[in-house]
């Protein structure tokens, strides 16, 4: 064992072979005359950045691209369209306190969830003012009286 530990059989203190933590004769460690108080090497070192959390800005931008796209669903869509709203205005929070990075898909969140919304109302106001009767012509009634039910078959 070229790089052992003194006091074990065949071994020597090597370069590069820190004892173990409390070991007497390495500098760092306890037991070490000139020791004050420092941990291991690397020990103290500043943490890792939190990631950002992004989650509310991409939710409503996924949102509102449901929204706006699945207007025809209009109950839905409006749904959406709130909730895509909702959590833009929380994502873009977040990027102002520098918790997340994306305030720019939070807005296209919030603006495709106003699209849908507009497109949902839009749709739904068209189904109730439109006529049931929209094919009708002269006032007269369609209950099939303009028909023939009758089979003519050619001689």
């Amino acid at each position: 064992m070229p790089y052992g530990y003194p006091g074990f059989p065949g071994g020597h203190q090597g370069a590069g072979a820190p004892g173990p933590q409390g070991y007497p004769g390495y500098p760092g460690y306890p037991g070490y005359p000139g020791y004050q108080g420092q941990g291991p090497p690397g020990y103290g070192w500043p943490a890792m950045p939190m990631a950002p959390a992004n989650g509310m800005g991409v939710a409503a931008l996924v949102l509102g691209i449901i929204a706006a796209v699945g207007f025809c669903l209009w109950p839905l869509a409006i749904v959406l369209g709130i909730l895509a709203i909702i959590f833009g205005a929380i994502g873009r929070g977040r990027a102002k306190r520098g918790e997340a990075t994306n305030s720019g898909q939070a807005l296209a969140g919030i603006i495709c969830g106003i699209a849908g919304i507009v497109l949902g109302v839009a749709l739904l106001v068209v189904l109730i003012v439109t006529p049931d009767d929209v094919f009708e012509e002269d006032g007269a009634s369609d209950d099939g009286s303009n028909y023939s039910t009758t089979l003519t078959v050619g001689s």
